[in-house]
């Protein structure tokens, strides 16, 4: 009996997973096995050329691969070119869900494909393992060339992003450097006298403030206005300046 219930479990896993793959607009979008079929192949080749038309900015190489389909897919050959789409907003991360379907009013269906995507980029990567706190130097980390999950986004690739920085946490050695591993120093500290600087179109307004929080570059602080004494919120640049946003 427990032999036969995970026999019918397992049949209608797959009927599932089959399912899901498969977004049909028509009944007759699907052929039975045997009949003509439009090749799996055209419609992975449809979704990574979809991926590859957004990546037309950018400079390093990019691995573009869409996931197997499943075999048992048959899908009523398109007569006209096939159409991919992505979601709307939709982010090109390490995996993208691309919209493959026939436009043709004779075989509405559509898939959604699993495309995977990786990049070649040049990163620091440490030498040693490194503990919390600690400043980095130069020396201590080496450039290497690696293939990553998803777009050259958020890793440190040049020294001068070392500069007024610490080790958010432990790292061990071979570790690629990403920027939410480094925290950058507190440049503001609370009760100290500052800059204001109010910008507008065509106007630049500079004020003596007051610290009202500690504050590490780019970070959004209070401070207090010792003219008018208004409290106002900005954000810390390079040199310590609050730069005042509304």
């Amino acid at each position: 009996m427990r032999t036969l219930l995970t026999s019918i479990f397992r049949r209608r896993a797959g009927a599932a997973a089959l399912a899901a793959a498969l977004v049909s607009l028509s009944a007759a979008a699907v052929e039975p096995a045997g009949a003509p079929a439009e090749p799996l192949a055209a419609v992975q080749t449809a979704a990574e050329k979809l991926v590859r038309s957004e990546l037309h900015e950018v400079s390093y190489a990019v691995h573009v691969q869409a996931a197997g389909l499943d075999p048992r897919l048959h899908l009523v050959p398109c007569p006209a070119a096939l159409a991919a789409t992505l979601a709307p907003r939709a982010e090109l991360g390490p995996r993208v869900a691309v919209r493959v379907s026939c436009p043709a009013p004779a075989a509405p269906w559509a898939v959604y494909v699993p495309v995977n995507i990786e990049s070649d980029l040049t990163v620091l990567v440490l030498r040693q393992s490194v503990l919390r706190g600690a400043r980095l130097a130069p020396a201590q980390v080496a450039p290497e060339t690696r293939r990553i999950a998803g777009l050259a986004v958020g890793y440190v690739t040049d020294v001068a992003s070392l500069e007024h920085r610490s080790l958010a946490r432990s790292l061990p050695a071979g570790t690629a450097l990403t920027a939410d591993a480094l925290l950058a120093d507190v440049i503001v500290h609370q009760g100290q006298e500052v800059t204001l600087v109010a910008s507008g179109p065509g106007i630049s307004v500079r004020a003596a403030g007051k610290a009202l929080q500690d504050g590490r570059e780019g970070a959004r602080v209070r401070a207090q206005n010792l003219v008018s004494l208004r409290i106002v919120e900005g954000v810390v640049d390079a040199s310590g300046v609050i730069e005042i946003t509304p």
